[in-house]
Protein backbone atom coordinates (compact mmCIF):
# COMPACT_ATOMS: atom_id res chain seq x y z
CA UNK A 1 0.00 0.00 0.00
CA UNK A 2 2.94 2.60 1.17
CA UNK A 3 5.65 2.14 -1.13
CA UNK A 4 9.09 2.47 0.57
CA UNK A 5 11.55 5.41 -0.77
CA UNK A 6 14.91 4.05 -0.40
CA UNK A 7 18.35 6.25 -0.42
CA UNK A 8 18.73 5.17 -4.24
CA UNK A 9 15.28 6.74 -5.47
CA UNK A 10 15.87 9.95 -3.46
CA UNK A 11 18.91 10.53 -5.24
CA UNK A 12 17.63 9.79 -8.77
CA UNK A 13 14.61 12.19 -7.83
CA UNK A 14 17.60 14.97 -6.57
CA UNK A 15 19.90 13.89 -9.76
CA UNK A 16 16.75 14.53 -12.26
CA UNK A 17 16.17 17.82 -10.44
CA UNK A 18 19.79 19.20 -10.70
CA UNK A 19 20.27 17.96 -14.59
CA UNK A 20 16.94 19.76 -15.01
CA UNK A 21 17.84 22.50 -13.21
CA UNK A 22 21.23 23.01 -14.99
CA UNK A 23 19.32 22.73 -18.69
CA UNK A 24 16.84 25.29 -17.64
CA UNK A 25 19.18 27.50 -16.73
CA UNK A 26 21.48 27.47 -19.52
CA UNK A 27 18.75 27.85 -22.01
CA UNK A 28 16.79 30.46 -19.98
CA UNK A 29 20.11 32.36 -20.10
CA UNK A 30 20.96 31.36 -23.87
CA UNK A 31 17.43 32.17 -25.14
CA UNK A 32 17.64 35.52 -23.75
CA UNK A 33 21.22 36.77 -24.47
CA UNK A 34 19.19 36.49 -27.79
CA UNK A 35 16.86 39.88 -27.62
CA UNK A 36 19.30 42.67 -27.21
CA UNK A 37 19.16 43.72 -30.12
CA UNK A 38 22.17 46.14 -30.50
CA UNK A 39 24.06 45.43 -34.14
CA UNK A 40 27.17 45.02 -32.52
CA UNK A 41 25.59 41.85 -30.67
CA UNK A 42 27.35 38.57 -32.17
CA UNK A 43 23.35 36.82 -32.37
CA UNK A 44 22.82 39.96 -34.18
CA UNK A 45 25.28 39.19 -36.83
CA UNK A 46 24.30 35.34 -36.83
CA UNK A 47 21.35 35.72 -37.29
CA UNK A 48 22.05 38.25 -40.44
CA UNK A 49 24.06 35.26 -41.55
CA UNK A 50 21.00 32.78 -41.49
CA UNK A 51 19.02 35.81 -43.66
CA UNK A 52 15.26 34.79 -42.41
CA UNK A 53 15.12 38.07 -40.61
CA UNK A 54 15.65 39.51 -37.02
CA UNK A 55 12.77 38.18 -35.69
CA UNK A 56 13.72 34.43 -35.88
CA UNK A 57 16.06 35.52 -33.51
CA UNK A 58 13.28 36.38 -30.81
CA UNK A 59 11.49 33.37 -32.11
CA UNK A 60 14.78 31.17 -31.32
CA UNK A 61 15.16 32.96 -27.61
CA UNK A 62 11.27 32.55 -27.18
CA UNK A 63 11.37 29.06 -27.92
CA UNK A 64 14.82 28.19 -25.63
CA UNK A 65 13.15 29.86 -22.53
CA UNK A 66 10.23 28.03 -23.15
CA UNK A 67 11.60 25.13 -23.42
CA UNK A 68 13.74 25.67 -20.57
CA UNK A 69 10.81 26.36 -18.42
CA UNK A 70 8.70 23.57 -19.80
CA UNK A 71 12.14 21.53 -18.73
CA UNK A 72 11.53 22.54 -15.44
CA UNK A 73 7.94 21.35 -15.10
CA UNK A 74 8.51 17.58 -14.18
CA UNK A 75 4.74 16.72 -16.30
CA UNK A 76 6.45 18.69 -19.21
CA UNK A 77 9.88 18.07 -19.00
CA UNK A 78 9.83 15.47 -21.88
CA UNK A 79 7.99 18.15 -24.00
CA UNK A 80 10.54 20.86 -23.14
CA UNK A 81 13.53 18.51 -23.89
CA UNK A 82 11.92 17.60 -27.24
CA UNK A 83 11.84 21.33 -27.51
CA UNK A 84 15.38 22.11 -27.20
CA UNK A 85 16.60 19.14 -28.78
CA UNK A 86 14.70 20.28 -31.80
CA UNK A 87 16.07 23.87 -31.63
CA UNK A 88 19.33 22.41 -31.05
CA UNK A 89 18.91 19.89 -34.71
CA UNK A 90 18.12 23.40 -36.53
CA UNK A 91 20.80 24.98 -35.00
CA UNK A 92 23.19 22.20 -36.09
CA UNK A 93 21.60 22.36 -39.65
CA UNK A 94 21.50 25.65 -39.90
CA UNK A 95 25.45 26.39 -38.98
CA UNK A 96 26.37 23.69 -41.39
CA UNK A 97 24.25 24.51 -44.29
CA UNK A 98 23.35 27.76 -44.22
CA UNK A 99 26.25 29.51 -42.54
CA UNK A 100 28.55 26.89 -44.10
CA UNK A 101 30.69 26.53 -41.60
CA UNK A 102 30.64 22.94 -39.73
CA UNK A 103 33.46 23.48 -37.11
CA UNK A 104 30.62 26.01 -35.28
CA UNK A 105 28.40 22.78 -35.10
CA UNK A 106 29.81 21.08 -32.97
CA UNK A 107 28.59 23.26 -29.87
CA UNK A 108 24.87 23.15 -30.74
CA UNK A 109 25.35 19.18 -31.70
CA UNK A 110 27.37 18.96 -28.21
CA UNK A 111 23.84 20.66 -26.70
CA UNK A 112 22.23 18.35 -28.54
CA UNK A 113 23.85 15.00 -27.44
CA UNK A 114 23.33 15.90 -23.90
CA UNK A 115 20.01 16.72 -24.12
CA UNK A 116 18.72 13.54 -25.92
CA UNK A 117 21.34 11.37 -23.44
CA UNK A 118 19.36 13.33 -20.74
CA UNK A 119 16.07 12.16 -22.52
CA UNK A 120 16.87 8.82 -22.34
CA UNK A 121 18.24 8.38 -18.70
CA UNK A 122 14.70 9.52 -17.56
CA UNK A 123 13.08 6.49 -18.87
CA UNK A 124 10.00 8.28 -20.45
Amino acid sequence: MFDQVTAHDRRSVLYDWILRGGIALAYVYFGAAKFPSGTGSEWFKIFQQIGFGQWFRYFTGAVEILGGLLVLIPPTATIGLVVLASTMLGAVLIVAFVIGNAIFCIFPGAFLVGLLAVWLSRGD
